[in-house]
């Protein structure tokens, strides 16, 4: 079955805005438990604030390691899910159901499948293999 990441993004949030971000917590728990039951969550975290970021570059055999985010957006990644999905119109249902949704946006990316991973062979390839 396919592979989405749901990648959950929105501005930097003040204290009152982390409040009321707060407040949805039950939202968050509500949809993480709707994922469980219907079979489709395979991963999903919410991250650190970007302050605390480390970003690792190698330039020339040279290793750049920059405290904070690569990239400067008023947008910030803070969380995902990864979900196993018969299509991604089914993806799509469930990233409309995010919180985040409301305030920030959720990003739906195809998650390519690693065609090295033995879960990824078809069963007569495992056996042969």
């Amino acid at each position: 079955m396919p592979k989405y990441m749901l990648l959950l993004y929105s501005e930097q949030p003040d204290e009152a805005e982390q409040e009321r971000r707060r407040a949805e917590y039950p939202r968050w728990i509500e949809l993480t438990r709707s994922l469980e039951e219907a079979g489709v969550l395979v991963a999903g975290d919410q991250l650190t604030p970007v302050d605390v970021a480390t970003t690792v570059r190698v330039r020339d055999g040279d290793t750049q390691i920059v405290d904070g985010p690569f990239a400067t957006t008023k947008e910030i990644l803070g969380g995902y899910y990864i979900l196993e999905c018969g299509d991604l119109d089914e993806a799509l249902k469930w990233a409309a159901r995010a919180p985040i949704a409301e305030w920030g946006s959720v990003e739906v990316r195809p998650i390519v499948e690693n065609p090295l991973d033995p879960a990824n062979r078809p069963a007569a390839a495992q056996q042969a293999g």
